[in-house]
């Protein structure tokens, strides 16, 4: 098994986040990253107004939806996993060629009304097991860029700040293009964002130089990243409950659904915010036990966000949650980075990438169920809950054997 990343030698005093992209080919390699997965950012609302456009159903948009999410999720380790054994400059290229290929295919089956479900359903379900694992594969890359611990927590928060911004920008950008195309023009970005962000992410040096560690016959596998993984999945049911709450508890107050993406903007800036903060502070507590502690935050403010009088008290509250967010799945990251071998990097940090989205989609579910049937204030205190009994359970699997 690797070292920790916590044993390795530190160059740098006090780094800041220039430091981090004044590290060689590291501006480079990011910025094509971000291209990359910019196209994240923008497909998911461009699938859902171009299937709605061309079914004329919201049934068959959900299911399609759904689909899609569930192929992108539950095969991410799989395709992380080739990352890890043929290297990102092999494994990535076809990944991309064929994504870009299908969404150019879905939107082809989408620019005019009138598309048979059952084709559009097998194209968007195709279309996500072919999802490049940029995320996780990034962060590996800035393990092997960055060597002093403090300057790679600098380096996470700053990638996950940023994927914080791409998801907030690119349904945005989304908008902007409806005003000049149809919404399948949006598939149609997305997919050149992707084949040009991964083509320039694999010809920079930081990974055309790379070569995936040899695997060693008999070797035993890095240990599972069960610390992070439940810290993931925690946030991903915690949050996507909390989303829907905000909404029940405008509706329910008579605010309107206007006052909804505020309150989730404030979310995310109360994210960005902790996540810059989380990369400044030298923390001296290992990393598993921060994870518990931050899970323990996010659970107390979501309670708390219950017995909120109105929305500027709801929208103050859900800043101080975001505070915990960016930090949470920074903090994972981390230590599933720590805890794998070598070899296996890419495939631990999508690991935790798919815990935090298939944890999103099951508190969507179960959150719907419940709201109407429970006053949104107990909501709030089940959603808070989940991300207690999280940091139980990341404390107990983290603790070091007797």
């Amino acid at each position: 098994m690797p070292a920790s990343t916590s044993s390795r030698p530190s160059h740098v005093r006090r780094p800041s986040y220039a430091a981090v992209l004044r590290v060689p080919h590291a501006r480079r390699t990011f910025l094509a990253a971000l291209a990359a997965r910019l196209s994240y950012g923008t497909v998911s609302l461009s699938v859902l107004l171009s299937v709605t456009r061309a079914s004329g159903s919201y049934a068959v948009s959900g299911l399609v939806m759904a689909l899609f999410g569930g192929t992108v999720v539950v095969l991410l380790p799989v395709r992380a996993g080739l990352v890890d054994r043929y290297g990102p400059r092999r494994a990535l290229p076809p990944l991309a060629a064929l994504y870009s290929a299908l969404l150019c295919l879905l939107a082809a089956l989408t620019w005019r009304p009138g598309a048979p479900p059952a084709a559009l359903a097998a194209a968007a379900a195709l279309t996500g097991c072919f999802a490049p694992p940029l995320g996780p594969t990034m962060r590996a890359v800035w393990g092997r860029l960055v060597d002093d611990p403090a300057l790679l927590r600098r380096a996470y928060s700053l990638d996950g700040v940023a994927e914080e911004l791409l998801f907030v920008s690119g349904p945005a950008l989304v908008g902007l293009l409806l005003r000049f195309g149809p919404p399948p023009a949006g598939l149609l970005l997305s997919a050149v964002l992707m084949l040009a962000g991964t083509c320039a992410f694999v010809l920079s040096p930081a990974v055309r130089g790379a070569v995936p560690p040899r695997r060693e016959r008999g070797r035993t596998p890095g240990r599972f990243p069960a610390a992070p993984v439940l810290a993931a999945a925690g946030l991903g049911l915690a949050l996507s409950a909390a989303d829907l709450l905000v909404m029940a508890f405008a509706q329910q107050r008579s605010y309107g659904e206007g006052a909804v993406p505020w309150v989730l903007a404030a979310l995310s800036a109360g994210s960005a915010v902790g996540g810059l903060l989380n990369g400044a502070v030298e923390w001296r507590r290992p990393a598993g036990e921060r994870l518990a502690w931050l899970s323990v935050g996010l659970g107390t403010v979501l309670v708390a966000a219950g017995f909120a009088p109105g929305m500027w008290t709801l929208a103050a509250a859900m800043a101080a949650t975001g505070v915990f967010v960016a930090p949470t799945l920074t903090t994972a990251y981390l230590l599933a980075d720590e805890t794998a071998a070598a070899a296996e990097r890419t495939r631990a940090g999508a690991w935790v990438n798919a815990a935090v989205n298939a944890g999103t989609a099951g508190g969507s579910m179960v959150a719907g169920l419940l709201v109407g049937r429970l006053p949104v204030g107990a909501c709030f205190a089940l959603a808070g809950g989940v991300a207690l009994v999280s940091a139980v359970a990341v404390r107990a699997v983290s603790r070091p054997p007797l």
